[in-house]
């Protein structure tokens, strides 16, 4: 069972979608992260955006311990209705569901949307490496504010993420099956 950890919405359980390629992150390394987040500052009154979003877990714990507006992108049609399900069971306004791809997101040239001081990523573990690095690429070109966090999620046994110009690892940090990889932008 998945819950929505502290904040607003701490303890809400949140319906979580089956399937291959589905996997949300645990509640180890959820507390683990949004304890640093919070610690750090990262929390209170951004902007965040959830990419393979998948039950939205991530950016509804943002929302509930204090993030002005998260945008969740997930594109899977039983994890969009789960998400959808979990956005509209919290009621938290600040929240909107883009549904599609996350390239397709990123290389939307008209969005109104963005940009974000906060961006948390999870794809799919099976995601090739070429596809996390033209995500990541998109988000240094125009989706980030000045001092901006990204935070990755990958398999342990995955290689670190291509950082491109504009963004610079600052941590990595594991926990189990589980290795979240930090960059900030450059000033």
């Amino acid at each position: 069972m998945t819950r929505i950890i502290a904040g607003t919405s701490g303890g809400r359980r949140l319906l979580v979608p089956s399937g291959a390629l589905t996997r949300p992150t645990s509640d180890r390394v959820r507390e683990a992260l949004f304890s640093r987040l919070e610690h750090q500052g990262w929390l209170d009154g951004t902007t965040v955006l959830d990419l393979f979003a998948g039950s939205g877990a991530l950016g509804l714990e943002a929302a509930s311990r204090g993030a002005r507006s998260v945008v969740l992108v997930e594109q899977a049609p039983a994890a969009l209705r789960a998400l959808r399900a979990n956005v509209a069971g919290l009621d938290l306004a600040e929240v909107r569901a883009v549904p599609g791809s996350v390239q397709g997101f990123l290389d939307t040239t008209d969005s109104p949307l963005g940009p974000f001081d906060l961006v948390l990523a999870d794809p799919p573990y099976p995601e090739p490496e070429p596809r996390i690095a033209r995500v990541v690429e998109a988000l240094a070109d125009r989706w980030l504010t000045e001092d901006a966090l990204v935070v990755v999620e990958r398999s342990t046994r995955s290689p670190e993420p291509t950082w491109p110009t504009g963004l610079q690892r600052t941590d990595q940090r594991r926990y189990g099956e589980t290795t979240l990889w930090f960059a900030r932008t450059r000033p």
